[in-house]
Parts: C-alpha cells; sequence; structure tokens
C-alpha cells in the first residue's frame, strides 16, 4: 500500500485518530514543560545575579526548589495521565486492527 494511503487510513479511523491525538497532546504537554523548566532556570538566574548577601541567595534557591518540586509533582502527574490516554488509545487501536484483520483474511 502506497505511503499515502497508510498515512490516509491511519487518520480517519476514529481509533487511529485517536491515538495521534493522544501522542500530540503528550508532546504539547511536555513542551510546555521544557518551556516552564527554561523560564524557572532563568528566574532562579537572575534572583542571584541580583542577590546582594548570602541570605538572599540562600532565598532564591530555596524558592527555586519549592517550584522545582511542584513542577516534578507535575511532571508525574501528566506522565501517569498521558500514559494511561497512550496505553487507553493503543488497546482500542490494536483491538481495532485485529479485528478488521481477522474479517479481511
Amino acid at each position: 500500500m502506497p505511503r499515502e494511503e497508510v498515512r490516509s487510513a491511519r487518520s480517519t479511523g476514529p481509533t487511529g485518530s485517536e491515538f495521534f491525538n493522544a501522542l500530540q497532546e503528550m508532546s504539547r504537554d511536555w513542551m510546555g514543560r521544557a518551556t516552564a523548566e527554561v523560564e524557572l532556570g532563568l528566574k532562579l538566574s537572575k534572583k542571584l545575579t541580583t542577590a546582594h548577601s548570602v541570605p538572599d541567595a540562600i532565598t532564591a534557591y530555596q524558592e527555586w526548589l519549592s517550584e522545582e518540586m511542584n513542577a516534578r509533582a507535575e511532571d508525574a502527574r501528566l506522565l501517569m495521565s498521558n500514559g494511561q490516554k497512550i496505553m487507553d488509545a493503543s488497546s482500542r487501536l490494536l483491538s481495532s486492527s485485529g479485528t478488521s484483520g481477522s474479517m479481511s483474511t
């Protein structure tokens, strides 16, 4: 089957579309997290640059660590949520392609 037809068949089926939508959503989530991570690092860098004393620097690190821990908790939540979506969509995609494959033979 030509490549265009395979792509068309994948994207037009509801389960295939659901699977690829789940992958796209996961990709958007992780790109957003990566952007937030860079912004958090830049924020820390700016605070450390403007710190006038050791206590100021320690406060900046404490704030950064608190935000970093929250971000890691959010990452874990997203990983579990997206993993479940991918598993559900994969299961439906595989069961529907197994069903359609057995009918054609």
